[in-house]
């Protein structure tokens, strides 16, 4: 697979490319914000959309048999973790999920955990569903600028008597945490002494880099009976989220009941022959395609910390042990959020996601999307080099 390749983007109905102008006030920057990247799917996607477009009718599609089966293998292959049919609910995506669970497990007025800074739908999930949001923080180290969880601080949170629910993110978004084995399980031991349902985004769970630990399901780590929904789907792995499918993993038959219910309320999900076919094409086939990618990715993320430790003065960054996404801390720069997003919008001609997105603890921090072409990479690094020695 060659990565290298640039692919035309612009006029395809592309978030990431085509909207530029509405976010940034300009449509030339280099766009590395949005979460998708600018690779060709497996080539077994593509075949696959190709094969299903083929049949001239597009009509209403059901889930089949081998869709599931491709979860289970997968998972089973890759994160040794073993899930039964019955367990699986099929989803229109991981932020539809988030919405579902609030409603599911808490009830309007109830509390929702999140721990920022962390990705902005966990925080509008919780509103917009008339929950409240308890907020546990992560904690930066100064030093070395890894991020962990504070226990004690969830555990506080976790008493209190209208929280219902934990949202979880592992592996972490924006800060590429992999959490350790004694990190999850110290987050069930905290949820079963208060009865709290952990929705865990494991979205990213395939995205770990190959020179750091491998990622752990937290199901994995889970007794029976706990209370326990884990999000996942191929589409961060194979870039394919414009597909729009995903899966929830729900042991519990009551709470499983309880989010098809939430999604039943609202007729979804309805069913896409193409998302079907991507879906499963992509567990079935995308392993090879997956390998290589995570070895490409550890490339540029070493480049990147390399190049911004010798060409971008006042700004820091730490290796991420999974996702794409590298999260860059600007403190040093001395711009209030605003003028950080000036400074690379106006003066770098650079699209990132802005930190403070994520959350108050994201505040002087910026969010690089690394899923792109070296070239690509180059040209981001040399318009701040430029920008940084202009001030």
């Amino acid at each position: 697979m060659d990565f290298d390749q640039p692919i035309q983007r612009e006029n395809t109905a592309s978030v990431k490319f085509d909207v530029r102008k509405a976010v940034f006030g300009r449509d030339d920057v280099i766009p590395v914000w949005v979460a998708d990247m600018d690779f060709p799917a497996p080539e077994a996607v593509t075949a696959a959309l190709k094969a299903r477009a083929e049949h001239p009718v597009y009509g209403y599609t059901i889930f089949p048999d081998s869709l599931y089966q491709s979860i289970m293998d997968w998972f089973a292959q890759r994160h040794n973790w073993r899930v039964e049919k019955e367990w699986i609910l099929m989803a229109p995506g991981v932020v539809p999920s988030l919405h579902a669970a609030c409603m599911a497990y808490a009830a309007p007025g109830e509390g929702v955990i999140i721990q920022p800074p962390v990705y902005p739908p966990f925080f509008s999930s919780v509103k917009q569903s008339g929950r409240v949001v308890i907020e546990n923080p992560l904690v930066q180290d100064a030093e070395t600028g890894q991020y962990r969880m504070d226990l004690a601080h969830l555990e506080q949170c976790a008493a209190r008597p209208d929280a219902r629910v934990l949202m979880f993110c592992s592996p972490h978004n924006p800060v590429g945490r992999v959490w350790t084995e004694d990190e999850l399980k110290a987050v069930l031991e905290i949820a079963r002494r208060h009865q709290l349902t952990v929705l865990t985004d494991e979205i990213h769970c395939d995205l770990v880099y190959p020179d750091k630990p491998a990622h752990t399901m937290l199901a994995r780590l889970a007794d029976e009976g706990d209370a326990l929904v884990t999000a996942i789907a191929p589409s961060k792995s194979f870039n394919m989220p414009g597909l729009g499918l995903s899966a929830l993993v729900i042991p519990d038959a009551e709470r499983r009941r309880a989010m098809k219910a939430v999604f039943d309320s609202f007729h979804l999900p309805q069913c896409n022959p193409f998302s079907v076919a991507g879906f499963e094409a992509g567990y079935r086939h995308g392993g090879a395609w997956l390998d290589q990618l995570m070895v490409y990715l550890q490339r540029n993320r070493d480049y990147v910390l390399e190049q911004v430790a010798e060409r971008w003065p006042g700004i820091r960054v730490s290796a991420p042990e999974g996702t794409y996404l590298m999260w860059l801390d600007c403190r040093e720069l001395g711009l209030d959020d605003a003028g950080l997003k000036r400074f690379f919008v106006q003066q770098a001609g650079v699209g990132m996601n802005p930190g403070i997105t994520f959350g108050e603890p994201g505040s002087g921090f910026m969010r690089l999307n690394i899923g792109c072409p070296r070239a690509v990479l180059e040209q981001v690094l040399s318009r701040v080099e430029a920008a940084l020695a202009k001030r």
